[in-house]
């Protein structure tokens, strides 16, 4: 038999490649262990199980978020379980094996026109790309409908604008905030000058600075706040040199301390949150307009500014494109742009109304 029931009362399905043993797995009830067979036999004749398409969306997503549960970050297990409100009763209506990308790309679009903020689209997608990822892991469906798909771009939207600082605006709200907090006021230059994520900023320990045989950062991971620890955005780790404005500074805040103690924390020893951060700095006045995240565009800036090249400012902050890092330059100007103004401001120009030169056509 391919199915033994047990003492216990589960159900114990036997696969086999002819009469070859296979594989094994106990189940709570005959249904189950009977579905399991048709998928693993269809996996093994190399397509899927028909039968178990047909279950629908809604039905197999507790499933999937079940599994999910213990293989993922608690954040992003916050976000998979957005699934079941935010899917559209008519997709999660839908046979597994039913969903084609023209019925993703309707409930993107549903979404986006609820008012849903794109980023949270986003994270819906990438979701629901994971559960359709595991329905053909699970051998229910050929391929992912998801995969073709595009989050919609919601109409007049903008890009977020960055909003740098210039190297004297920063001396000078340094100088500000250090009347209110000192160690506060130069974790604010060590970001500005590292282009460190807050969330990176957090998870540095003590042994990630070195100074042999150069002075140096190593960003290997980030904990955002309310979350476990994690890879860095990109998942890789980088080098970040550390300025001779700023060393000072970063061997007083490593001085004394354990290798596996955070790096920057506050005078009182206590770990760094945005709110209080901003609170006690006066932000919304000292930062004149800006997010604390500026202070990591704020970086790039500096350092394009002061000649470094933006293959090199692309590794230092972290980039997986290069496409990325010019959206700084765009915002700086190249030095083509500053060449031609120079053009335009010299004197002596061989023509235009500076030239001295009878311009007129003649008759």
């Amino acid at each position: 038999m391919t199915i033994r029931k047990q003492k216990s009362g589960r159900f114990y399905a036997v696969l086999k490649v002819g009469r070859r043993y296979a594989a094994g797995k106990t189940f709570d009830t005959k249904r189950e262990a009977q579905a399991w067979l048709a998928r693993e036999r269809a996996s093994i004749a190399g397509g899927v199980d028909p039968r178990a398409g047909r279950s629908s969306v809604r039905s197999l997503l507790p499933q999937w978020l079940e599994e999910r549960k213990d293989s993922v970050s608690a954040k992003t297990y916050i976000s998979d379980r957005a699934l079941l409100r935010l899917v559209p009763p008519s997709l999660g209506a839908l046979s597994v094996n039913a969903v084609t990308d023209r019925e993703v790309s309707r409930a993107l679009l549903s979404l986006s026109r609820q008012g849903l903020a794109q980023s949270s689209v986003r994270r819906f997608r990438a979701s629901l790309s994971s559960f359709f990822a595991w329905a053909v892991r699970e051998r229910l469906i050929l391929a992912n409908p998801v995969l073709p798909t595009r989050v919609p771009r919601p109409r007049g939207a903008l890009r977020t604008e960055m909003y740098p600082f210039g190297e004297d605006d920063l001396e000078r709200v340094h100088a500000a905030a250090r009347d209110r907090d000192e160690r506060l006021a130069d974790i604010l230059l060590v970001a500005a000058w590292t282009g460190l994520r807050w969330s990176e900023l957090r998870a540095i320990r003590v042994r990630d600075f070195i100074e042999v045989p150069m002075p140096t950062l190593v960003v290997q991971r980030a904990e955002p706040e309310g979350v476990e620890t994690k890879s860095t955005k990109s998942g890789r780790s980088r080098r970040v040199p550390v300025a001779d404005r700023i060393l000072p500074l970063v061997r007083s805040m490593a001085s004394g301390r354990q290798a596996d103690e955070p790096l920057f924390v506050t005078a009182s020893g206590h770990r760094l949150h945005a709110s209080a951060f901003k609170r006690t700095l006066h932000w919304s006045s000292v930062g004149e307009g800006r997010r604390i995240h500026d202070l990591r565009h704020t970086a790039a800036c500096l350092w394009l500014a002061k000649g470094v090249d933006p293959v090199t400012v692309q590794t230092w902050m972290g980039h997986a494109s290069i496409a990325t890092t010019n959206l700084y330059l765009h915002h700086l100007g190249t030095g083509a742009d500053q060449a031609g103004l120079a053009r335009l401001n010299a004197l002596g120009h061989n023509r235009g109304t500076n030239s001295g030169q009878d311009t007129e056509p003649q008759q």
